[in-house]
């Protein structure tokens, strides 16, 4: 396991990301193509949404990438959001993307087609999505692309779980996306529940720590949650409670301290 991220900046490698973002790319696209229309008319599990407009969001996640590429560079001056207030700031946007998502959707007749004009619209774009030295212009405000492209792994990796819920068939999570989405979500806990009572445990991808209180700096934290990739992820964004990922034993959480449930979900 890494060592903790103690609340500092996290860097991600422009490599790293470009081949995690084709590799997650091409695994939801090669699912897409697999679905029957019996399973694209099932429930996605987000409110008011089937598996046909679930495809299509995803569709609309990849090609904000080569969108955003041709628009305008913002002024060096202007405002930049990192990661982690991205994450935090998602449900503030919730209504404005369903309303898009529902509008693609009802436009798009194959709704895995509409994914691979986004993948032929991204793959000529690829090198400029990680420049960490480009700036993106984003409703959130200026971001680096090296910094929006990994949001687009986190988006690509919590929808994918969606999709394998949905129709109850696994599709493959690059591991190395999953990493980056795992660490995302790990910063920006630490990030809404500043601290170090809490040891937040994700193994093998992240350690943070978070919550106002008491400082540990030696031995064994009195206070400690460990769970795994997944159901962080799925806490993180609301697809499970607290409450049941401990009920299941998918969660540890020791001491008197280590209740995350006040600080989730963390993705809106």
């Amino acid at each position: 396991m890494p060592p903790a991220n103690r609340n500092k900046s996290r860097t991600y490698d422009p490599v790293r990301v470009r081949k995690a973002l084709t590799a997650q790319v091409e695994s939801v696209a090669a699912a897409a193509h697999e679905l029957t229309d019996g399973q694209r008319k099932l429930p996605s599990g987000l409110p008011g949404w089937d598996v046909h407009q679930l495809l299509v969001h995803i569709a609309l996640q990849i090609d904000a990438v080569p969108r955003l590429l041709a628009m305008p560079e913002p002024a060096a001056a202007a405002p930049q959001v990192d990661l982690s207030t991205w994450a935090r700031s998602t449900v503030d946007w919730a209504a404005v993307l369903d309303e898009d998502t529902r509008t693609e959707a009802a436009a798009a007749a194959d709704p895995a087609a509409r994914i691979d004009d986004a993948v032929e619209q991204l793959e000529p774009v690829l090198e400029a999505a990680v420049r960490p030295d480009l700036l993106l212009p984003h409703r959130f405000g200026a971001m680096r692309a090296l910094d929006f492209t990994v949001t687009r792994l986190v988006e690509l990796v919590v929808h994918t779980d969606d999709l394998s819920r949905a129709v109850e068939t696994p599709v493959t999570l690059d591991r190395q996306a999953l990493a980056a989405t795992v660490r995302v979500l790990a910063d920006a806990l630490a990030a809404k529940a500043p601290g170090h009572t809490v040891e937040v445990r994700i193994p093998p991808y992240a350690v943070t720590q978070c919550i106002e209180g008491p400082r540990h700096t030696r031995g064994t934290p009195p206070h400690v949650v460990e769970t795994d990739p997944l159901t962080w992820l799925r806490l993180a964004t609301g697809r499970t409670g607290w409450d049941a990922a401990l009920a299941a034993g998918r969660v540890s959480a020791g001491g008197t301290r280590a209740d995350l449930s006040p600080h989730l979900p963390i993705l809106g």
